[in-house]
């Protein structure tokens, strides 16, 4: 852990500190001892169930779920200590932190809404690393706008039959039980749609296809197809599933942005170590006051993305609306480590783009992160509407002009 400065920001607890030094150096023995990384992707699916039984092994998945009854580390999520945990995974390996992470979300919706029921029987599992959660939220037609979802579960009797696709499922094929969004009809728009807890093995579920991206990691297209589940596999009441939604993503969306400011601190140590070592003009490449500059601003963004991060994870620990603060979080800190990873890329020069180096595994890496849970632009229009809301809301409650 090369920065150690920012853990004693006033944003954290001593505890905080401790976390991140002990999973720091945890992390660093699970990579050195996994299974090696192929950027094809044709042990992707083996790498991840490894790091999720190690990570529920270790114990460092209690902090992705809450309540201590059903193996949590505390009764409520920690949103600092998911931050931190994320940050400090996407520093060694990107799919350390997306096993970390998707069973976080994966299994939110249940840690916020479900029953007891239905917390006593998947988050201990969860939280051992003994079942792989997924969250299928988004489909074919229905991404950033989630109110325009169609997958449909129509009542029948005691049971909920399920028709539709959902794409874009992070650990699709290889997860034990989805949280599946889909439309209920108790209401037109965000309104109409419930969550149902569906178990791999449904009949009338399917993987249609993997998908196969940049960087490698579980992902697929999902098909229901008159696939019955009970009733009682919804989580919270008919259609509460949009509000559902957005509070588990109210929970990670912080974590994406702290998942970023991880690959962004280790593109500026790959940066480093490459300029105080690469001899060239006499001098090393760091002689030089551009690479100086360059490494200056790299720096600076960094701390800046993590200023916003914690200061959302602090709120949102404090009981705050955060909606506007990790949109703003998120938005700087992905845009924020793209731009440093690239930086990193050009330092290193030809051997940046060398297939399976550091940084070129880090510039394909951070990619999706300006996507996913949330585009760029999205994040931009959250954050314009929260100010336009406020602004309308002061202005309404304002004192007549004299």
């Amino acid at each position: 852990m090369a920065d150690t400065q920012y853990l004693h920001w006033p944003f954290f607890a001593p505890h905080h500190a401790a976390f991140a030094v002990a999973l720091d150096v945890w992390a660093a023995q699970q990579v050195e001892g996994s299974p090696a990384p192929e950027s094809d992707g044709r042990n992707v699916d083996d790498r991840c169930r490894h790091y999720v039984r190690a990570l529920g092994a270790g114990g460092w998945l209690r902090h992705a779920v809450a309540g201590e009854a059903y193996g949590g580390a505390a009764d409520v999520i920690d949103t600092r200590a998911v931050c931190l945990a994320r940050e400090t995974l996407a520093r060694h390996d990107a799919l350390l932190d997306f096993a970390f992470a998707m069973q976080g979300l994966g299994s939110g919706a249940i840690s916020l809404a479900g029953s007891d029921a239905q917390r006593a029987r998947y988050l201990p599992l969860v939280a051992r690393g003994e079942a792989i959660a997924a969250f299928a939220l988004s489909e074919p037609d229905a991404g950033s706008d989630v109110a325009a979802l169609q997958c449909a579960a129509t009542v029948d009797g005691d049971q909920a039959v399920l028709n539709g696709e959902k794409t874009w499922i992070s650990n699709g094929g290889i997860a034990d039980f989805y949280v599946v969004f889909a439309r209920t009809g108790d209401a037109p728009g965000a309104r109409g749609i419930s969550a149902f807890i569906i178990d791999a093995d449904t009949p009338g579920l399917e993987v249609a296809e993997r998908l196969d991206v940049m960087a490698p990691h579980p992902l697929a297209r999902l098909r229901f197809t008159n696939c019955r589940v009970p009733v009682s596999a919804r989580i919270g009441a008919s259609g509460e599933g949009f509000k559902i939604a957005m509070r588990t993503l109210d929970v990670f969306r912080t974590s994406v942005a702290a998942a970023a400011l991880g690959m962004a601190r280790r593109a500026l140590d790959e940066a480093l170590a490459r300029s105080t070592t690469r001899r060239l003009f006499g001098g090393v490449l760091s002689d030089l006051q551009l690479t100086q500059a360059t490494l200056a601003r790299m720096a600076i963004t960094i701390d800046s993305a993590a200023l916003l991060t914690y200061r959302a994870a602090w709120q949102r620990d404090q009981g705050q609306p955060v909606t506007r603060e990790a949109a703003m979080a998120k938005y700087v800190a992905t845009e924020g480590a793209q731009q440093v990873i690239d930086a990193a890329v050009q330092l290193w020069g030809g051997l940046g783009v060398l297939h399976d180096m550091p940084v070129e595994r880090l510039y394909r890496e951070i990619r999706a992160l300006r996507i996913y849970e949330g585009a760029s632009e999205v994040q931009q229009l959250i954050i314009a509407r929260e100010l336009l809301r406020d602004a309308t809301s002061a202005g309404a409650a304002a004192p007549p002009a004299v």
